[in-house]
């Protein structure tokens, strides 16, 4: 595992990051959020990713923190400027570069690959199954969208070349993994968080869009009930997120990307300053 993951040239960065727009289509759309949680239990049912959690974050007293972190990060990838991206993603390798234990890092590429494909997956899963699947080309969604692994530290030629290649990574990925009881543990606290019980209705919906998204096997590994009255719940919930979206004019859908870079930039910049003084106080 690489100490120091290797990072596209300046000039590279620029050329890759000038071609967006399929991407930052697909982005833009309020209804991808809904696969937030999929995507978040999909990552901890890999063990790495679950241990890095697990072993080097506060998930108890801020389980959000690496939901929020990780979209976070997407969206300045996705619709800020080079420089932009350049400096979050230099700060997001260097906490990755803190994150290492038995049998992970947090700057392995197949780990960084993992994470980025669980969100590629995910936004593909909404397109497909909610909107309107001719918007976005699928191939061209994928090929834009393995930039986030690679400005990270995982290369193109890491990555799988085309999206059927995609598609036979996460069936091969997602048919060995096994959830641990740190990956459970961590999803708990994302799932049923005890110091934001406020927000319990909110969080009611959010589990049962998540169990309706994720794969049977994962749902059942998290052990997350799913019954006859919960299927139909979930699916009146979809339907109507699907029939909202297909009624809103898009101008009215999507927030302005530069707000969405700023309050991004934002939380990441707060996140960073929190674990820096967590670490100094830790080693005081």
């Amino acid at each position: 595992m690489p100490a120091t993951p290797p990072i596209p040239t300046p000039e590279r960065l620029t050329e890759r990051l000038a071609d967006r727009d399929v991407l930052r289509t697909l982005a833009a759309e309020p209804l991808v959020g809904l696969a937030a949680g999929r995507a978040l239990l999909m990552q901890l049912a890999h063990p790495g990713v679950a241990a890095g959690v697990a072993e080097h974050s506060d998930f108890a007293d801020r389980p959000l923190a690496r939901l929020f972190g990780t979209l976070d990060f997407l969206l300045v990838t996705t619709f800020g400027t080079p420089e932009q991206v350049a400096r979050i993603a230099a700060k997001v390798r260097g906490i990755h570069g803190t994150v290492v234990g038995d049998g992970y890092s947090g700057n392995d590429p197949g780990l960084q690959m993992w994470v980025n494909a669980t969100l590629i997956d995910s936004a593909l899963y909404i397109h497909e199954t909610l909107m309107r699947p001719r918007d976005t080309d699928p191939e061209e969604y994928y090929r834009q969208a393995r930039i986030v692994a690679e400005v990270l530290g995982c290369p193109l030629e890491a990555q799988p070349p085309d999206l059927a290649a995609f598609r036979a990574y996460m069936a091969e990925t997602l048919a060995a993994l096994e959830v641990t009881d740190a990956g459970r543990e961590v999803a708990n606290a994302v799932l049923w968080p005890r110091k934001l019980r406020i927000l319990f209705p909110g969080l009611v919906v959010f589990r049962l869009v998540t169990a309706a998204l994720l794969p049977e096997h994962l749902r059942d590994a998290y052990g997350l009930k799913w019954t006859p009255g919960r299927r139909r719940a979930a699916g009146l919930l979809l339907w109507s997120a699907s029939a909202g979206h297909r009624v809103t004019p898009r101008f009215l859908r999507r927030p302005p990307q530069p707000l969405l870079v700023r309050l991004a930039t934002h939380r990441v910049n707060r996140t960073l300053s929190a674990r820096r003084a967590r670490r100094r106080a830790e080693s005081a």
